[in-house]
């Protein structure tokens, strides 16, 4: 096992300790009360505490999850992105946790819906429809937030560097931002530039070659 492997392993474990003790005693209960109490219960008080055990072993689930997912993006905040020096990744982890955290508990909620006698079709539907409406609203904030990403992976320039802009400008690299970039051009004016607009287009590194 790597070593990269192990500190994920121990920040999921850290993470997920007390929800993952939590689920093995709710499941723990479970079979004692099937094998003791259920049968000596009516059909329908069966039925009925049946949907509400089902929902805590989802809220469970749904719970560890969200753990092991903050704990993976734990250990890139603390193993990978303080050794960059952009700061897109600091900015993205925050966002990312949140939308995750969202996503998540969303998700819980349909599955636990029906469980109560609740048509989802239609609601999934409407949310589908909203988000669609959403993303076509932000698409191009979302287009520059991706390619922020990639800038961040592909590493075609970090802060520092001396490059040549699609405009033609020779300028400073000053920060990755989440949406824009922020550059200093020889002027000393602060050049504002879309990462959408950096990422499609042809760049010009001046210090690439001066490192080696």
């Amino acid at each position: 096992m790597t070593e990269i492997s192990k500190k994920i392993g121990c920040q999921i474990i850290k993470k997920s300790l007390w929800p993952g003790f939590l689920l093995l005693l709710f499941i723990v209960s479970y079979v004692f009360y099937n094998v003791k109490i259920a049968s000596s219960i009516p059909q329908e008080i069966h039925q009925e505490l049946k949907k509400y055990i089902s929902t805590i072993f989802i809220i469970c689930v749904s719970f560890i999850i969200q753990r092991v997912v903050g704990a993976i993006l734990e250990w890139y905040k603390e193993s990978i992105a303080v050794k960059t020096k952009s700061q897109l990744d600091d900015r993205l982890i925050p966002i990312l946790r949140r939308t995750l955290k969202v996503v998540i508990w969303a998700i819980a909620f349909l599955v636990i819906l029906p469980l109560y006698g609740v048509n989802i079709n239609a609601l999934i539907a409407t949310l589908g429809i909203s988000s669609l409406a959403v993303a076509l609203a932000a698409q191009d904030t979302i287009a520059n937030i991706i390619a922020g990403f990639l800038i961040m992976v592909d590493a075609p320039f970090k802060i520092g560097d001396k490059i040549k802009l699609p405009t033609g400008e020779v300028v400073e690299v000053l920060d990755i931002g989440v949406r824009r970039s922020r550059f200093l051009s020889e002027d000393k004016a602060i050049v504002i530039v879309p990462n959408l607009n950096l990422s499609k287009s042809k760049i010009v590194n001046y210090t690439y070659g001066r490192e080696e």
